[in-house]
C-alpha cells in the first residue's frame, strides 16, 4: 500500500464528529475541572457510548475498531481541547487495556475490554516507581508465586487515573536479582486485598487529570490475571511503541491550540490601532509555528500508519515522540511570549498549554531515553 498524505473520506468524517463531540462534552468542562484539579469521569460514561474509547478494540469486544491513524486524530483533537482531559481518556485506551489486548487470554479480554470500551470501567497503568521511571529494568515491586497465583509487593507513583480506576495494569519482576528479565504484567481490580491508593498527587500541568501514588502489600492476583508470564518486557515494548506515536498526536493537538489561541490574539490585539499581526515579525513568528505544527503532524501520521501496516519499529515511534514533545515546547514558549504579560494570565489558556506540554517530554520514555533508542537503533 502507498502512504497517501491525505486521510480517507472516513478518516475526515470520524475528524469532524470527534471534533464536534469534543466541543459540546469537553470543552465546557475544562476550566471547572482543571480548578478541581479532577478528571471529570462521567466522560467514561459518555464518550463510551459515543465509541470512542479503546478506538483499536475489536467490535467482538465493544470496541469501535479503528486503526492507528485513527486513534491519533481522537488523541489530536481531545488534546486540542485539554490536555488533562485527554491524557487520562489516552491512558485508559491505551496503557491500561493495550496489553490485555496484545496478549491477555481470551477469559482475560472478555472481562475488562468491553466494559473499558463502554466507560464502564476505569482502567490505568502502573510502571513507575519512585525509584524507576525510564528506567523499566529498575522496577523493585516484586511478584512472587503464591498457590495459584502470586503476591505483588511494591509502590507504583505518577500513575495516571490511580485514584479513579477500576482496574489496573501493573509492571512487576518475578526475579529482582536479573535487571528486566522475568517482567510480567497483572491486572489488579481495586478493591483487591494489599492493594491501596495512598494519596492523590498535585502537578504543574495536567491538572484535570487524576495522578496517584498506589501501594501493593501482598496483593493477591490470580493466575487468570497474568499478562506475559516472564515475558512482560516483550509487551511493554509493544505497549510502549504505539503509546510513544501516540504522544505525537498529544503534542500536535497542544501545538494546534496555541497556534489557534496565538493567531486570535494577533488579530484581534492593537499596537497604536494597528493589528498586532501586520507586523512582519509577528507574522514570521507565527509562520514559523505554523510550519513546526504540519511538520509534528505529518510525521505523526506517518507514524500512525507504519504502525497499522505493522512496519514501526521502536526507532520510529522513538523519533515520533522526541521531535513532537521537543518541538511543541518552541511552539508554547512563542504562544506565551507573543501575549507578553497576558500570556502569563490564569484566564488565558497559553499558560496551560505551556505548563501541560512540559510534562510530553517526561512519561513513557523522557526525550534522553528516545535519544538512547534511537542512537541503539542507528547501530551506536
Amino acid at each position: 500500500m502507498a502512504l497517501s498524505f491525505e486521510l480517507s473520506d472516513e478518516q475526515i468524517t470520524f475528524q469532524h464528529r470527534v471534533r464536534t463531540i469534543a466541543k459540546k462534552e469537553v470543552t465546557p468542562l475544562v476550566e471547572e475541572y482543571e480548578r478541581k484539579e479532577a478528571f471529570p469521569s462521567q466522560l467514561f460514561r459518555i464518550l463510551g457510548e459515543e465509541g470512542l474509547l479503546c478506538l483499536r478494540c475489536p467490535r467482538e469486544y465493544n470496541g469501535p475498531g479503528l486503526d492507528k491513524v485513527s486513534e491519533c486524530i481522537f488523541v489530536e483533537e481531545i488534546n486540542r481541547v485539554c490536555a488533562g482531559i485527554g491524557s487520562s481518556i489516552m491512558v485508559h485506551g491505551g496503557l491500561a487495556t493495550d496489553p490485555v489486548l496484545l496478549c491477555g487470554s481470551e477469559e482475560l479480554k472478555r472481562r475488562y475490554l468491553p466494559f473499558a470500551a463502554r466507560g464502564e470501567k476505569i482502567g490505568a497503568f502502573a510502571m513507575t516507581e519512585p525509584n524507576a521511571g525510564s528506567d523499566v529494568g529498575g522496577i523493585q515491586t516484586t511478584a512472587s508465586r503464591k498457590g495459584e497465583g502470586f503476591l505483588l509487593s511494591g509502590t507504583k507513583t505518577f500513575i495516571t487515573n490511580g485514584t479513579i480506576c477500576d482496574f489496573v495494569t501493573v509492571a512487576a519482576t518475578t526475579d529482582p536479582g536479573r535487571r528486566g528479565e522475568g517482567m510480567t504484567l497483572f491486572v489488579v481490580d481495586r478493591g483487591s486485598p494489599g492493594f491501596s491508593v495512598t494519596r492523590k498527587l498535585k502537578k504543574l500541568g495536567n491538572l484535570s487529570s487524576d495522578t496517584g501514588e498506589l501501594s501493593f502489600h501482598d496483593c493477591y492476583v490470580p493466575q487468570e490475571h497474568v499478562i506475559g508470564a516472564g515475558k512482560g518486557g516483550e509487551v511493554l515494548d509493544q505497549t510502549l511503541k504505539s503509546g510513544r506515536i501516540t504522544y505525537g498526536a498529544r503534542s500536535t493537538g497542544i501545538g494546534q491550540a496555541a497556534l489557534d489561541a496565538t493567531f486570535s490574539f494577533v488579530t484581534q490585539w492593537k499596537r497604536q490601532g494597528v493589528p498586532l499581526g501586520r507586523s512582519q515579525a509577528i507574522r514570521c513568528a507565527v509562520a514559523e509555528m505554523a510550519v513546526v505544527v504540519e511538520t509534528m503532524r505529518t510525521m505523526t501520521y506517518r507514524g500512525a500508519w507504519l504502525y497499522d501496516q505493522g512496519r514501526a519499529s521502536m526507532k520510529d515511534a522513538s523519533v515520533v515522540k522526541l521531535f513532537c514533545t521537543e518541538s511543541v515546547q518552541q511552539i508554547v514558549e512563542k504562544a506565551v511570549a507573543l501575549q507578553k504579560r497576558a500570556g502569563l494570565v490564569k484566564e488565558n489558556p497559553v499558560q496551560r498549554f505551556l505548563r501541560d506540554a512540559r510534562l510530553l517530554k517526561i512519561p513513557e520514555g523522557t526525550s534522553e531515553i528516545q535519544h538512547l533508542i534511537i542512537a541503539k537503533e542507528l547501530g551506536l
